[in-house]
């Protein structure tokens, strides 16, 4: 995760983990997010994760945002938003957001990414 953002959240979740202080809701977000990281690091396109780019972001960013599921078909089910790089066969997650209502004119206006280093990506 190069994000600092999202690193933190990461070392934050996992340090708290081992030492058994997750509750059950940030338990099973963890637990969630791991899954769904080793599917991306094995194939950003594994069936579950349905990744797909996101016209709007990636026109915001300037660079080809993905979002990959991390729920599915459940209230409020959360996405994971990311890009390639900084390196050959990197990703850098950007961020995880409820799944916005996209039938909706600027539903991914609303979604609150992390910065892109620049120059990075």
């Amino acid at each position: 995760m190069g994000v600092p953002e999202m690193e933190t959240l990461w070392k934050d979740l996992s340090s708290r983990k081992d030492q058994g202080k997750l509750s059950k809701d940030e338990e099973e977000f963890f637990i969630k997010w791991v899954k769904t990281m080793g599917c991306l690091r094995d194939n950003p396109r594994h069936p579950s994760l349905n990744t797909h780019d996101i016209d709007p972001l990636t026109k915001r960013y300037g660079v080809k945002v993905w979002q990959s599921y991390l729920e599915n078909k459940t209230s409020g089910a959360r996405r994971t938003f990311w890009v390639y790089g900084p390196g050959r066969k990197e990703i850098t997650i950007l961020g995880i957001e409820p799944h916005p209502e996209d039938k909706k004119r600027g539903s991914y206006d609303r979604i609150n990414l992390s910065d892109l280093p620049a120059g990075e990506i």
